[in-house]
């Protein structure tokens, strides 16, 4: 077993600045960068593996070959590998949008649903999200706002800073707004139902709305947002460790090494690696592997301990 390397898919949507390249080094030859797949197995954009053996396959294709126990055994309910990882840069504002569940995004698209989490890297003074509705409303209440274009009178806005943390449950009304940086871990889905999107165009073109399924799956009652991670930061010899969000789908940290962590990678889950500031080193016996800032390591369920060296704050994600 190997440490992998990601390269990660970007995309240039309409919204998307270029801060990922500036700032991330992150690889585009669009003039946008608005998000950077740093851990994907989706068709839509995939990781490529950039070091060893495999330099130049696709992750997906690297775990085809190599079986499911690099996953992990709490992999093994997924028929596919079970989450994505991205930057994203928000120059302008995302859509209005909303994502389905399990069930419903199976039934109806073919995937699976997306419940996500949203860490806050960086953003501007005045940045907010919106995040589910202020009040409860019905959902006449809720199909009547968008017809008479009023929805924006009924969201829930909410003030950003960086180190902030956001669960957005499937089926949760959402969106983030202009200037905010931040990481993305979610499930591995690309299923959006826009509801609202300012008037824009593209090509000359208002982007489509998907307003009847939104409906269908959009929870319309108020739910709090406070921006805290799930647990208190704790402080370990050469690092700190914070539990920002955990869920039956994945566990999201966020790593301060000053100095030096080990971490375990068991055989419950493989590890996640997004280096979000600063620079470093993995090391695993012989191995070396660097990390920079934007960069993404994968490490396979089993592998036992590995040392982060070097001053980076590391994103950690297990399944």
């Amino acid at each position: 077993m190997k440490i992998l390397k990601l390269t990660p898919a970007v995309k240039d949507y309409i919204w998307g600045g270029t801060r990922l390249s500036r700032e991330y080094d992150i690889v585009s030859f669009a003039d946008r960068q608005a998000e950077a797949w740093v851990l994907s197995c989706h068709e839509a954009g995939e990781s490529i593996v950039e070091n060893g053996d495999f330099k130049g396959r696709t992750l997906s294709d690297v775990l085809k070959n190599e079986g499911k126990g690099w996953l992990g055994k709490n992999c093994e309910r997924f028929s596919d590998f079970p989450i994505l990882i991205k930057l994203i840069d928000a120059k302008d504002n995302l859509s209005v949008q909303v994502h389905p569940d399990d069930e419903y995004a199976q039934r109806v698209e073919g995937e699976f649903g997306k419940t996500e989490a949203w860490y806050i890297v960086d953003c501007d003074e005045d940045a907010e999200i919106i995040y589910g509705f202020k009040k409860d409303v019905t959902g006449e209440e809720f199909r009547k706002s968008i017809e008479e274009n009023t929805l924006l009178e009924y969201v829930n806005r909410v003030k950003v800073k960086k180190g902030d943390i956001f669960f957005i449950e499937a089926g949760t009304l959402h969106a983030i707004c202009k200037g905010i940086l931040l990481a993305e871990v979610q499930q591995n889905s690309n299923t959006t139902y826009r509801v609202y999107d300012y008037g824009r165009l593209q090509n000359g073109k208002p982007r489509e709305l998907h307003i009847e399924k939104a409906i269908d799956v959009t929870s319309t009652k108020a739910i709090p947002a406070d921006g805290k991670p799930q647990g208190e930061t704790e402080n370990k010899d050469g690092y700190s460790e914070t539990l920002l969000c955990s869920c039956d789908l994945f566990t999201v940290k966020r790593l301060d090494v000053e100095e030096k962590a080990v971490i375990t990678a068991d055989e419950s889950s493989f590890v996640s690696l997004v280096a979000l500031e600063g620079n470093g080193v993995i090391m695993h016996g012989d191995s070396c592997v660097t990390l920079y800032k934007g960069e993404s390591v994968f490490i396979p369920a089993g592998l036992g301990e590995v040392e982060v060296l070097g001053a980076v704050t590391v994103i950690e994600t297990r399944v």
